[in-house]
C-alpha cells in the first residue's frame, strides 16, 4: 500500500508539472511586417464634437455669461435685479428687431440712487472662477439720456462676497464696446457676476460678457485650454461639426445654419439647443446655442489641433426622431447653395466673397477642406431623392472634395439595409464615404470585431462617425463610462484597423460632458465648470490614434486574423514615418496570458522596444474628478530577441508595442 500510493502521489506531481508546463507555454503570434494590406488614412482616428451636454456654451466656449444678449425665449433667463439697502431701480427689457435682426434684445436699466440697484448673471451652471487669473469684461452700453451712470462689474461667491471687480463708465448716446479687466482673488467654482448702476439715471447695455484672459492660444472670447488640450493630445486625424442630430434640428427652423455663426459676435443669431428638452429625464430649458463658438472656430480649431476639417451640413431634412420635416425637393437650391458657399469660405481665395469674409475674420489663407457631409443620420427615400440632387451639383462644381453620406441612426435593421444597399448600387451619382453609428452593448462591439472583413474592397468607404459602448441601454441616463465599455470598443477598433482598406474615418461620440448639465450618457470626455478629465474611453481613443501607424500588416494566430479567439483581438502595422513595428492586442479575459510575437519579415529589429498598458482589475472602474488617471496607460520598455516579443498580456488590458525596425 505504501508503495501504491508513493506511486499515485507520484504520478499527480508529475501531471502537474505536466500542467504548469503547458500553462507557462506561449502563445505564439505572428506580424507578417513585409506584407501590407492597407493604408492607413491620416484620417482615420479622429474627434466627433456635437453641441450637448452643455458642449460648446458652458462647456469648451469659455463665455461665462449665460443670456448674455437676452436673446432666449424668456429674455431674462439666467438673470435677476439686485438691490442693496432698499435702494430704487429697474430693468426692462427692450426689443429692437428692425435695427438688428439678428440680435433684437438689449437691457435698460434705470437707477433710482448712486448706487445699489443691477442685475446679477447665474452663468452656467455657476462661474468656474480661478484664484490669480485674469478676467475680461466686456458690454455694449450707451446712455439714452446723456446721464452720468457707470457700471461696476463684480464676482461673487455664494456667500456673497466679492472676489474681483472694476468699473467701466459708458459715455454718449451711441452704442458702443467697453472694456475692463480685473484679477479674481479666490478660485471658486460656483461664482456669479453683478452687474451694478452706480448713479442716477438711465444705461442700456447688450452683449454682457465675461471671459477669462487664460483661453486657448490666449485668444479673447476664445475657448478653454483644458478642453482643447485634451482633444490635442489625441492628435486627431480629422474633427467632424457640429454634430450630429444639432445639424438637423427639431424643426427646420431650428437647424443649424452656419452662415449665422460667422462675423462679429453680436450679429450672430441665436437659436434654441435641440437638447433642451429632448430627454424628460433631463430637461434643460435653458439650453441655447450662442454660436460664439461658430464655423470660422470650428474650423480654426481644427487647424490648430493638426486635423482635416469635416463639416456637417442640412440636406433639407429635419430630425425623423422629432418632427421628420422636409424642404420640397424644387426649393433646395438654397440648402445646395450653403454647401457651395461653404466650400468657397472654407477654400475660396480672399477674392471671392465668402474667401474674403474668411479673411476678414482674421484667415486670409485657407482651411483646405476636403471633406463635406450631407446629412446627419437620416433614413429612406427621401434621404435618398435629397443627396442625388446635392451629390450632382457638388460632383460638377467641387470633384476635389469627397461626400459624406449616411446609413441613419443603426447599424442594421430595414433603415440601415435600404441605404446600403441603394447607395452601394447608384451608378450615377457620387457616393464616396458612407457614415454609420453604432450605439450598441458591450458584447456587440467584441461580436463585431469582423463586421468589415467581407465588406466590398471596390465600393464606398466607411466612416465610423458615432460610436459608444452603451452599458445598459441606448440612451439611457445609467449608462457609464467603464473599462468594460472601453475595453470592448478598443476591441472592435481592432477590426477597424484591420480593415483600414475600407474603414478610413472613426470617433466616439459624444465627446463633452458637463456633469451637471449632461443630457446622454456615455460621453468621452467630463468638465465641470474648472476642471475635465478624460475617461477610460478617452484613453483607448488616445492610445489608438497616437499609435497608428501608415500601413496595415496581418497580425496572424496559428494563420489567421486574430479576432476574438482566447478572448484575444488585434491588428498591427508598420509606421514608415518613424520605421517601426506596432502591434495592438486586447484582452478580454480575466486571464493573464503569456505570449510571444513573432515579427516575420524584417531582418532585425533594435533589441529594445515599448509596452503601453491599459487596464484595469475591475470591469466596472471609472475615472473621476477626483480619480482622473484611475484607468491610464503606463508605459515600459521591453527586450527583443531574435526578432521576437516574450510578453505576459494582463487580464482586461489594451497593450500597444513599439519596435523600432533596425
Amino acid at each position: 500500500m505504501k508503495n501504491k500510493y508513493f506511486s499515485l502521489g507520484a504520478l499527480a506531481v508529475a501531471c502537474m508539472m505536466s500542467a504548469n508546463v503547458a500553462a507557462q507555454k506561449a502563445t505564439s503570434f505572428v506580424v507578417k511586417a513585409n506584407q501590407p494590406t492597407a493604408e492607413i488614412q491620416p484620417t482615420m482616428w479622429g474627434i466627433f464634437f456635437e453641441d450637448i451636454n452643455l458642449g460648446a456654451d458652458g462647456g469648451i466656449y469659455a463665455e461665462l455669461v449665460k443670456n448674455r444678449s437676452f436673446e432666449f425665449a424668456t429674455p431674462m433667463m439666467g438673470w435677476k435685479e439686485q438691490k442693496k439697502n432698499g435702494t430704487t431701480g429697474k430693468a426692462l427689457v427692450h426689443n429692437q428687431e428692425a435695427i438688428n435682426p439678428s440680435n433684437r434684445r438689449f437691457i435698460r436699466v434705470e437707477s433710482g440712487s448712486d448706487e445699489g440697484f443691477g442685475l446679477s448673471n447665474e452663468g452656467f451652471r455657476g462661474m468656474g472662477i480661478k484664484k490669480g487669473n485674469q478676467y475680461n469684461f466686456s458690454v455694449l452700453a450707451r446712455q439714452p439720456q446723456g446721464d452720468n451712470v457707470a457700471v461696476v462689474v463684480e464676482l461673487v461667491n455664494p456667500d456673497g462676497k466679492s472676489i474681483g471687480s472694476a468699473t467701466v463708465t459708458p459715455q454718449g448716446k451711441q452704442w458702443k464696446k467697453y472694456n475692463v479687466s480685473f484679477t479674481a482673488t479666490e478660485t471658486e467654482p460656483k461664482a456669479y457676476l453683478n452687474v451694478w448702476a452706480k448713479g442716477k439715471g438711465t444705461v442700456d447695455m447688450d452683449m454682457i460678457s465675461l471671459f477669462p484672459q487664460d483661453t486657448w492660444k490666449q485668444r479673447p472670447n476664445g475657448l478653454r485650454a483644458d478642453m482643447v488640450q485634451l482633444l490635442a493630445d489625441m492628435k486627431p486625424g480629422f474633427f467632424r461639426f457640429p454634430g450630429g442630430c444639432i445639424v438637423e434640428g427639431r424643426t427646420l427652423d431650428e437647424r443649424f445654419e452656419w452662415k449665422k455663426t460667422i462675423g462679429p459676435i453680436e450679429n450672430r443669431e441665436l437659436t434654441v439647443n435641440r437638447w433642451n428638452t429632448e430627454f424628460g429625464h433631463r430637461l434643460t430649458p435653458d439650453y441655447y446655442q450662442s454660436f460664439g463658438l461658430g464655423f470660422f472656430e470650428y474650423f480654426q480649431l481644427s487647424e490648430d489641433i493638426g486635423a482635416e476639417p469635416l463639416p456637417i451640413l442640412n440636406c433639407g431634412m429635419a430630425c425623423q426622431f422629432n418632427t421628420g420635416e422636409v424642404v420640397p425637393l424644387d426649393q433646395l437650391d438654397t440648402y445646395i447653395q450653403d454647401a457651395l458657399d461653404l466650400i468657397e469660405f472654407a477654400n475660396g481665395g480672399v477674392n471671392t466673397t465668402w474667401g474674403k469674409k474668411r479673411a476678414d475674420m482674421g484667415h486670409p489663407e485657407p482651411f483646405n477642406m476636403k471633406f463635406l457631409g450631407v446629412g446627419n443620420e437620416q433614413w429612406g427615400e427621401q434621404y435618398i431623392e435629397r443627396y442625388k440632387i446635392f451629390a450632382k451639383v457638388l460632383s460638377e462644381k467641387h470633384p476635389e472634395i469627397k461626400l459624406i453620406t449616411t446609413t441613419g441612426p443603426f447599424p442594421d435593421g430595414e433603415e440601415f439595409d435600404y441605404l446600403n444597399t441603394t447607395l452601394r448600387g447608384m451608378k450615377d451619382t457620387r457616393v464616396d464615404i458612407i457614415d454609420e453609428h453604432y450605439y450598441r452593448a458591450p458584447e456587440w462591439f467584441k461580436e463585431n470585431a469582423t463586421r468589415y472583413d467581407s465588406y466590398d474592397r471596390k465600393g464606398p468607404k466607411i466612416f465610423a462617425g458615432e460610436y459608444a459602448s452603451q452599458t445598459v441601454a441606448i440612451a439611457s441616463p445609467d449608462n457609464r463610462n467603464n473599462w468594460n465599455a472601453a475595453l470592448s470598443e478598443a476591441a472592435f477598433m481592432t477590426g477597424l484597423e484591420r480593415n483600414a482598406d475600407v474603414v478610413v474615418m472613426a470617433s466616439y461620440a459624444p465627446l463633452f460632458a458637463h456633469v451637471e448639465g449632461w443630457q446622454w450618457t456615455p460621453d468621452m470626455i467630463w468638465v465641470d465648470n474648472l476642471r475635465s478629465f478624460g475617461t477610460p474611453n478617452y484613453q483607448v481613443q488616445k492610445l489608438f490614434s497616437t499609435n497608428s501607424g501608415t500601413q496595415v500588416v496581418p497580425v496572424l494566430l496559428d494563420g489567421i486574423a486574430v479576432t476574438g479567439q482566447n478572448n484575444t483581438f488585434a491588428s498591427a502595422s508598420i509606421d514608415k514615418k518613424t520605421n517601426e513595428v506596432i502591434l495592438k492586442v486586447v484582452n478580454t479575459s480575466d486571464k493573464e496570458m503569456n505570449n510571444e510575437f513573432v515579427i516575420d519579415g524584417v531582418k532585425k529589429l533594435q533589441n529594445r522596444g515599448t509596452h503601453t498598458e491599459l487596464r484595469s482589475d475591475n470591469l466596472n472602474q471609472e475615472n473621476s474628478f477626483e480619480n482622473p488617471k484611475a484607468v491610464s496607460p503606463v508605459q515600459k520598455q521591453i527586450q527583443v530577441k531574435n526578432n521576437k516579443v516574450q510578453l505576459k498580456l494582463q487580464p482586461y488590458s489594451v497593450n500597444v508595442i513599439r519596435v523600432k525596425i533596425s
